[in-house]
């Protein structure tokens, strides 16, 4: 794995490569330490040998990390030291070139590296990383296998969960007590939007009581003990949705499973969304086409982030290729009315597509 970030960094003129707590830490170095006040972090040169600097008081977690246990040097500081010194100089001693910074590192360690390394041009690590990254490999894909399955558990139990005349919010902590009960290790969240707290599809909960008739959107996502996430929505109606709901709801799936079909090596980002964009513009709501409704990319990379590289949105030329995972959520939101959104994750195969999730796409049913 470092050679291969090695290789890059040689060839993009990058001298070293420092990387904090994140996913970045987690999947280089199989290490997922706390972002916590004191500095932990792996620095990669050019060429030659990484170090994990960390501090004492973890110099246990550090050495028992993947990169630990296979022999990476571990350096720690104490209380009275400064370990930005540490990664500066050892920045240095890379040689000349940019430095490399994790994407997510804390903008109080950015501008501090910064001083102590004025002459180096800050680059970020997600250029050289996001390549690697999103090709998954078969480990990673049984990972996320595992994740989606923990995941349509959860969506089973969603019919006898949720009951008219309850909150968004008292649904809501029932899911997540599911979700961890199916193997996740941590909730990463829970969107119950019913009726028209359909229509935002970021909505998550509120004290707002479930009716009859209400569509709900019900999108959920955990991490796994491997650090691997899931996500997966299904939409749910309370007793009978109304004809005109109905119609839209049928379009939305046939456009939720073309696309998937659609996926394959070659095709770019951007032609899986305008695919599922398409057949949505071809059916009407009220005087527009339904994808006037369908206000959001169709899908994002999954992995150890729940969003991550590559973006399958309108812009994105990236050539989709064997190995990357990622959502396939089209989905429309009627303002103040209702929405819908249905989210399988799949995976880029030699020969096509691969899909994780193997429940119905079917409008799910809640007793009224």
């Amino acid at each position: 794995m470092i050679a291969r970030i090695q290789d890059r960094m040689s060839q993009q003129d990058v001298a070293a490569m420092v990387i904090t707590p994140g996913a970045d830490l987690r999947y280089v170095a199989d290490y997922d330490a706390k972002a916590l006040e004191r500095l932990t972090a792996l620095v990669i040169p050019a060429s030659g040998n990484s170090t994990l600097i960390a501090p004492l008081l973890e110099a246990g977690e550090a050495r028992e990390s993947g990169f630990g246990r296979a022999g990476g040097p571990v350096v720690t500081w104490t209380e009275t030291e400064n370990p930005f010194a540490l990664v500066a100089s050892l920045v240095e001693e890379a040689g000349s070139g940019s430095v490399a910074i994790d994407d997510h590192m804390w903008a109080q360690r950015v501008l501090h590296l910064r001083e102590l390394l004025p002459n180096r041009t800050q680059v970020l690590a997600g250029a050289l990383l996001g390549e690697i990254r999103q090709i998954k490999d078969q480990r990673e894909i049984d990972c996320l296998q595992e994740a989606a399955s923990a995941i349509e558990v959860v969506h089973a139990q969603v019919p006898s969960i949720i009951r008219p005349g309850m909150t968004e919010a008292e649904a809501g902590s029932l899911i997540a007590e599911a979700i961890v009960e199916a193997g996740h290790v941590a909730v990463d969240f829970v969107i119950v939007a019913s009726g028209p707290n359909g229509a935002n599809p970021h909505h998550a909960v509120s004290d707002r009581v479930i009716e009859a008739g209400d569509p709900i959107v019900v999108d959920i996502g955990g991490t796994m003990p491997s650090g691997y996430r899931s996500d997966c929505t299904r939409t749910y109606v309370v007793g009978e949705a109304s004809e005109e709901y109905l119609a839209a709801y049928r379009v939305l799936m046939q456009a939720q499973e073309s696309a998937v079909d659609f996926v394959k090596p070659g095709r770019t980002c951007e032609a899986i969304d305008d695919h599922a964009r398409s057949i949505m513009k071809d059916h009407r709501f009220g005087d527009e086409e339904l994808s006037a409704f369908f206000i959001h990319r169709i899908g994002h990379g999954i992995g150890l982030e729940s969003h991550e590289e590559p973006y399958l949105v309108a812009g994105n030329t990236t050539h989709l290729q064997p190995g990357m995972a990622f959502s396939i959520e089209p989905g429309f939101y009627v303002p103040g009315r209702f929405g819908a959104r249905i989210e399988d994750i799949v995976v880029c195969t030699p020969d096509g597509v691969r899909n994780l999730n193997s429940s119905t796409r079917e409008l799910g049913k809640i007793p009224a």
